[in-house]
């Protein structure tokens, strides 16, 4: 069977730009479309001036495009880090809003720093390092929290503060005393992002759902309704600038969302720009450690000047691809883009109504915890179905890192229950042989598992292209959902160069009917 010839790589730097501006220019204006309005609803939702989701877009176009690891990635505030960033500025301002703001700015430029630091250690593959039901429980948690938090915004109540399971609570009360004309733009904000994509129109759906939203909050006047019912920022853009205050860098509370900023970003980092590389008609790879470099650097800057931290974001960087970009230079354009417009346009920004933001956010967090992603995880297992969901009731009861931390817990003493030998839980034992010039075989011993594949990852990571792959597990004990995942990654992404992977070894059971389920594939692993 002939494999489809490889598509001549796109050059990169001045290159590339002067061989693809037309395309990267044309995809960086319509990921800007999409990139304004979540970049605003993200900066309200963590309790930040909207300026500061600006700030970091630009900071992530202009600067971290042009010394980052990745080709394609959009780099920019995320949903992934509004529970983070909010958590931050109420517990460091103790109710005093723009402290906390400060504050949090002050432990962004530190998280920034332990970025720049990961990525210099070549810590770019620890991401793979958790379960990935725990990230998916995490990531589903999120949803969660966006949605308990904006569903009031879109109703136009406030509800008391208090931690997300009171705001679940208060969600019948908010209804009762909703705003008609707030809850009119919200639904019908809502309604236009779930059916624009079913019309396939080339206009993004965050575009209409603003602007419908602008026509709306016009008809309900609701500029002069005495509310904050639009968004605030100041008519001249450069005066949107904060500076940290590190007064509160000795505290407890401080290193803690230093801890949360560096980490919950990095992973969220690692993990889209993998997800990129899939989507990559290219099959170009990123460098994650010179990636978790140029985030940290970007997120210097934009923690010094005001802005949210930004991570690779996975819903701009897929518009991107589908765009068409070639080459790094669609996120700079994206980014200046942003830039001119803010500040010639800052009038147009201060009718987007909150409602329409608000709604964007719900639907983004939908995605996140929707029913379809916990029947996903169940079908990979029972095992992994309740990884998923203490991951989900840690975050929510606790915060991001206690919730992750007690996935993992969980993970390890289900890994041990199995029979898996503590000195087998943090090492792997393979061999990889070259038995002749096309083949190699990667004979593995004992446990392949989350917590001690690492070294193998790197090891494979290693090999020539193009030759005749075989995984060994007849040695082996226990194979887990982890690494399957990443086995049946690495086949796919190795078949793509011109290679062939084949597995030895038949499991004596597996932990459900998925094919990537985990394994037992001996009795024990007393080997």
């Amino acid at each position: 069977m002939n494999k489809p010839p490889l598509l001549t790589l796109p050059q990169i730097g001045l290159a590339g730009l002067k061989e693809h501006w037309r395309s990267d220019l044309l995809s960086g204006f319509l990921v800007f479309l999409v990139a304004l309005p979540l970049c605003l609803g993200i900066a309200i939702a963590s309790g930040v001036p909207p300026s500061a989701g600006i700030i970091t877009a630009i900071i992530g176009g202009l600067l971290v495009s042009r010394v980052s690891g990745s080709y394609l990635t959009i780099n920019g505030p995320a949903a992934g880090l509004i529970v983070v960033v909010l958590a931050a500025v109420q517990n460091l301002g103790e109710g005093d809003a723009m402290a906390g703001y400060r504050y949090t700015l002050a432990a962004i430029v530190v998280a920034s720093v332990l970025q720049v630091i990961f990525g210099k250690l070549r810590w770019g593959q620890l991401g793979s390092f958790f379960p990935s039901s725990v990230v998916h429980g995490m990531l589903a948690a999120i949803g969660i929290i966006i949605i308990a938090t904006q569903f009031h915004v879109m109703l136009g109540v406030t509800p008391e503060p208090g931690p997300v399971f009171s705001l679940i609570a208060q969600l019948p009360n908010s209804l009762l005393e909703m705003k008609l004309d707030i809850a009119i733009i919200s639904f019908l904000g809502l309604l236009i992002v779930v059916v624009w994509p079913l019309i396939q129109s080339k206009i993004p759906a965050p575009v209409i759902v603003v602007l419908v939203g602008m026509v709306f909050a016009w008809h309900f006047d609701l500029a002069s309704s005495g509310a904050n019912y639009l968004v605030a920022i100041p008519d001249n853009f450069f005066g949107s600038f904060y500076f940290p205050d590190f007064s509160k860098i000795s505290t407890l509370a401080f290193w803690e969302a230093v801890l949360a900023l560096s980490l919950v970003g990095s992973i969220e980092t690692i993990l889209v720009a993998t997800a990129v590389d899939k989507l990559d008609s290219y099959k170009r790879k990123s460098d994650l450690d010179r990636d978790l470099t140029a985030i940290g650097l970007g997120n210097l800057v934009a923690g010094f000047l005001g802005g949210l931290p930004m991570i690779a974001e996975i819903v701009r960087s897929s518009a991107n691809i589908d765009n068409g970009a070639k080459t790094g230079w669609a996120n700079f354009f994206h980014g200046l883009i942003m830039l001119v417009f803010v500040v010639l346009f800052t009038g147009f920004i201060q009718r987007i109504p909150l409602a329409s933001l608000a709604a964007l956010l719900v639907y983004i967090g939908y995605r996140l915890c929707s029913p379809a992603t916990f029947h996903r995880v169940l079908e990979v297992g029972k095992d992994q179905l309740i990884l998923f969901v203490v991951t989900i009731v840690g975050v929510l009861a606790t915060n991001l890192l206690m919730g992750v931390a007690l996935g993992m817990l969980l993970k390890l003493a289900i890994t041990l229950a199995r029979g898996v030998w503590v000195s087998n839980l943090f090492k792997i034992h393979f061999t990889i042989v070259h038995s002749d010039p096309n083949s190699y075989t990667v004979n593995v011993v004992g446990s392949a598992l989350f917590s001690n594949f690492l070294p193998l990852k790197k090891a494979l990571a290693q090999l020539e292209a193009g030759k005749t792959l075989t995984f060994d597990f007849s040695n082996s004990y226990l194979i887990d959902h982890t690494v399957m995942e990443f086995i049946h990654d690495f086949q796919q992404n190795y078949e793509a160069e011109g290679g062939r992977c084949q597995t030895v070894g038949t499991a004596l059971s597996t932990f459900s009917d998925h094919a990537l389920a985990a394994r037992l594939m001996t009795v024990d692993d007393r080997k």
